[in-house]
């Protein structure tokens, strides 16, 4: 952006963002659109209402993008980025540099046509950014970006941003820190399985259930039909049943693995870790590209993450916690899938430690996870009593056997969830087929507080809070004694750190 926006006249976004606002409008109406276009079609409706409906939506969608784009202006100033919207009814709304976390850039795929980006000013509070301005050029969001952090770096009193006036951004020294090519993108396809277009299709299928058969509706419908393939079945013999059986649960798995594939290439396409001199920097995607950049100073924590069977094949997932987190996400996500020393690599450029042969271990009180499993077994154990001495005791087994596995599911849980205190480092894992591990520097938390319901005060466990700045940490299922001592050390780390020395 030009100079002139400093704190003197207002700049709007540019013009093409009509189009782009007016094709996504279009776009997001096409099922009303198609759905009263049907419904039109009716003997008593005229055929001129068919045509002319679908132009009234256009013209109004569009009309609507014209407004969206007349409303919206921002200037930047020496200590705040203003932003003013309403035509009638003026709103300005203000944010100091020394408030925002993070500065990102996103490009859709409409966007991207016209060389438009998103920026988006993230104040890490509540996980959603503060400002949005949609849509400027790919150039204009790359200065405006680059002299929002300059004038923050400025106030903060770092030397480094006394440049931060020009008007071209200085070309950051980038170093690849982890990068997913084709090959990788697609194994990690391959284990993202997901039935999410069932759910999809379910939503619409309630949404148009207007335009579909009365048929469906009828009960006589559905009994006929499953008769006839009871009859089909029958006469086909068993071995064919079994092949439908196969076949369909061949189906079921498939769309699965390619709805999870086809997720994953438009989520993570040439997904990109680089180290700057700002930070770390990620651009993923296919269709929406998005630009972050992650300060190292304002990583809180580190998790690393896998699923119940990429961990068999040593695959992991690695999230930051920041003060400045994605759009719908508590994290940000800087290593998909990668690999142990992948992941080390990166956590050892942010100073965190991660646990290693050292690293003291300590489980949960049992007391927690017996009581936890006698609340989840004895309601069922009383029903299987109650099946026994009735008519219908040989379903008793049933829920004998789920009482079992609850019984069982908390026993390993006891056994794979745990936590560590170091000199500078607190650890927490959970999960039973998908362990998760936690890494928070000592340094980077507020508080610590022990909660206790009327069980757990019984029987002298608790559950340890500890205050993360751009996220959430726990300990459950803690001895009262040993979280009164994890607090005190805690607490004594926290007392003798001077926060306000702090980069922020």
């Amino acid at each position: 952006m030009s100079d002139m926006a400093d704190g003197g006249s207002l700049m709007r976004t540019h013009p093409y963002g009509i189009a782009v606002r007016a094709a996504k409008g279009v776009w997001q109406g096409m099922l009303g659109i198609v759905a009263l276009a049907f419904g039109a079609m009716r003997d008593d409706v005229p055929d001129w209402v068919i045509w002319i409906a679908p132009v009234i939506i256009v013209i109004a969608v569009v009309g609507g993008a014209w407004i969206a784009w007349r409303q919206l202006g921002y200037r930047v100033g020496a200590d705040d980025i203003r932003v003013e919207r309403g035509l009638i009814n003026k709103e300005a709304r203000s944010i100091p540099y020394d408030r925002i976390q993070d500065v990102s850039l996103s490009e859709t795929l409409l966007s991207r046509l016209f060389g438009l980006v998103e920026v988006q000013f993230e104040t890490g509070a509540g996980g959603k950014e503060e400002v949005t301005l949609a849509y400027v050029t790919a150039a204009e969001g790359a200065r405006l970006r680059e002299q929002v952090r300059d004038r923050r770096a400025r106030l903060s009193g770092d030397g480094n941003g006394a440049e931060g006036t020009s008007a071209t951004p200085a070309t950051e020294a980038a170093q690849t820190v982890f990068a997913m090519d084709n090959r990788r993108l697609v194994t990690f396809g391959a284990f993202e399985f997901s039935l999410l277009v069932f759910a999809v299709l379910a939503a619409g299928f309630q949404q148009f259930e207007f335009l579909l058969s009365p048929l469906i509706w009828n009960d006589s419908f559905w009994e006929e039909l499953i008769g006839q393939q009871g009859e089909y079945v029958a006469a086909a013999g068993i071995a064919l049943a079994i092949a439908g059986a196969v076949l369909g649960l061949g189906t079921l798995l498939l769309v699965g693995f390619v709805t999870g594939m086809v997720r994953t290439i438009l989520g993570d396409y040439r997904f990109l870790l680089e180290r700057t001199d700002k930070g770390f920097r990620r651009r993923r995607g296919l269709l929406t590209r998005s630009d972050v950049v992650m300060p190292l100073h304002r990583v809180q924590a580190a998790t690393i993450g896998t699923g119940a069977i990429r961990r068999l094949f040593g695959w992991y997932g690695l999230s930051f916690v920041s003060l400045a987190s994605d759009k719908s996400e508590a994290s940000h996500v800087v290593a998909p899938f990668a690999t142990m020393a992948e992941i080390a690599r990166i956590v050892a450029i942010t100073g965190i430690d991660l646990p290693d042969a050292d690293t003291r271990w300590h489980r949960p009180d049992s007391r927690y996870f017996t009581d936890a499993a006698l609340i989840g077994a004895v309601p069922l154990l009383l029903v299987a009593a109650g099946l026994a001495v009735s008519p219908y005791w040989l379903f008793a087994a049933i829920p004998v056997v789920i009482a079992g596995l609850i019984a069982a599911s908390r026993w390993l849980q006891w056994r794979r969830h745990r936590h560590a205190l170091d000199d500078a480092t607190l650890f927490g894992q959970v999960g039973l087929l998908s362990p998760e591990l936690t890494a928070v520097p000592r340094i980077r938390l507020h508080s610590v507080e022990i909660a206790q319901g009327p069980l757990a005060r019984m029987r002298g466990y608790a559950r340890l809070h500890f205050g993360l700045a751009g996220g959430s940490f726990a300990i459950a299922g803690i001895g009262l004694e040993e979280a009164r001592a994890v607090r005190a050390r805690v607490l004594d780390h926290i007392a003798a750190v001077d926060f306000a020395r702090l980069p922020r």
